[in-house]
């Protein structure tokens, strides 16, 4: 499991309200993605920067969306080039499910059984 950490400087006539409408938008567009599995769509809390955290299935999913024509979309949208940095996830914390440990696959997390840790 691959998390990705993708932050673009946004221009200034995308205020966080803006950025917000866009998000709310796009978000659907996101399932279904191949290897995609989570995004949590992120906004600077001073402004001036937004991006995602995404979660993949592996690296090799990811480095083929961020090369495809999403990376065509943020340069025209924000004017800029993305810094993208990936990170092998290790273990999960999950408060929804309860579920804390390794990475299962795409579809356990669901189905895991909650373990909690003290």
């Amino acid at each position: 499991m691959i998390t990705a950490l993708v932050l673009y400087d946004l221009p200034a006539h995308i205020d966080r309200e803006a950025c917000r409408k866009h998000f709310l938008k796009i978000a659907p567009d996101f399932l279904g993605v191949p290897g995609f599995i989570r995004k949590q769509f992120i906004h600077d809390v001073n402004g001036g920067v937004a991006g995602g955290s995404y979660i993949w299935e592996s690296l090799a999913d990811a480095k083929s969306f961020y090369d495809g024509p999403w990376l065509e979309g943020i340069k025209a949208r924000y004017g800029c080039e993305p810094r993208v940095t990936y990170f092998e996830t290790f273990a999960i914390a999950d408060e929804a499910t309860g579920y804390a440990g390794a990475p299962p696959g795409p579809l356990a997390v669901a189905k895991a059984e909650p373990e909690r840790v003290g």
